[in-house]
């Protein structure tokens, strides 16, 4: 018997389900916060509070609906400052609406854009996405959001209305724009790297820098952060250029030797005048381009 069946749930056991359950946990963080870069970061909370959870020996019985528990939770804290519920529905009205859970409905959600996803209210969103994007039973919704049956039907219902109702509306997005100074900063580091001048990329780093490697590794200082760009200079698998990632400026990566030209990644690089003291490498966290919207800078 293993760990889950014996209701022993200790940390190899939650290691051992992450890889499997990691990108499916991210989409749901995104479309709740509606940027695959805030996505990430609340799936670190959550997983840093489920290891936090399990080393003390919490009892945990069904470990998948239990993390994406602690997800909701950890986007609601995320997202409180951002949006408040505007409204409210009565239960006694939405206990007679049935769960069409209908394949259109579903399609729609899956295909939506995670701009579509925050214009809903928070309930609206959480049940769209745990319904119709990643096919939760209306049951396992009500344990994830601890919400009533009654109200996460009227949440579904009202929120497959809106998402109809936003999917007949012209796209609009706004063109991303970047600050002179930032894209010159940033031109000159992509423009290094590519030459494949890391002396020069180190001697832009701070001292203080920190990295990290998203599902790999961290590092902290200019010595420990420096070994980094040795393993760059070791591969040739990459080509960079600037772009946006969900409306905020980034380094995209790509595979020059894929005709496609496809984005396989993106780095986040902060600056504190013409020091870099920040990189965020999503290389490794291929879940979240799925939803990402990408958008290149022209040259």
């Amino acid at each position: 018997m293993d760990a889950m069946s014996t209701g022993k749930f200790d940390r190899p056991a939650l290691e051992a389900m992450l890889p499997g359950l990691r990108p499916k946990l991210h989409r749901y963080c995104a479309r709740m916060a509606g940027s695959v870069i805030d996505g990430e970061d609340i799936v670190q909370e959550t997983l840093l509070k489920a290891l936090q959870a399990v080393d003390g020996r919490a009892a945990v019985e069904r470990p998948e609906q239990w993390l994406f528990r602690i997800a909701h939770n950890a986007a609601q804290d995320h997202l409180r400052r951002r949006q408040r519920e505007r409204s409210r529905i009565t239960e006694a009205d939405m206990t007679t609406i049935e769960d069409p859970s209908g394949s259109a409905d579903a399609r729609l959600a899956t295909a939506a854009g995670l701009r579509s996803f925050i214009r809903l209210s928070l309930a609206q969103r959480s049940a769209v996405i745990l319904v119709d994007v990643l096919g939760l039973s209306l049951h396992e919704t009500c344990e994830v959001s601890g919400a009533t049956l009654a109200a996460t039907k009227a949440a579904l219902h009202r929120g497959r209305a809106q998402l109809r109702l936003l999917a007949s509306e012209p796209e609009q997005a706004a063109v991303p724009k970047l600050d002179a100074e930032d894209e010159r900063r940033l031109r000159r580091y992509v423009d290094l790297f590519n030459a494949r001048d890391f002396d020069a990329v180190r001697a832009l780093i701070a001292e203080d820098i920190q990295l990290e490697v998203v599902n790999r590794t961290r590092m902290r200082g200019k010595a420990e952060v420096s070994t980094y760009f040795g393993n760059y200079d070791r591969a040739s698998d990459w080509a960079l250029s600037l772009g946006f990632v969900d409306g905020r400026p980034a380094i995209l990566i790509r595979n020059p030797g894929e005709p496609d030209g496809a984005v396989r990644g993106f780095m986040l690089v902060e600056w504190s005048g013409e020091r870099v003291i920040e990189i965020r490498d999503f290389r490794y966290a291929t879940w979240c381009l799925v939803d990402a919207e990408i958008c290149t800078m022209e040259e």
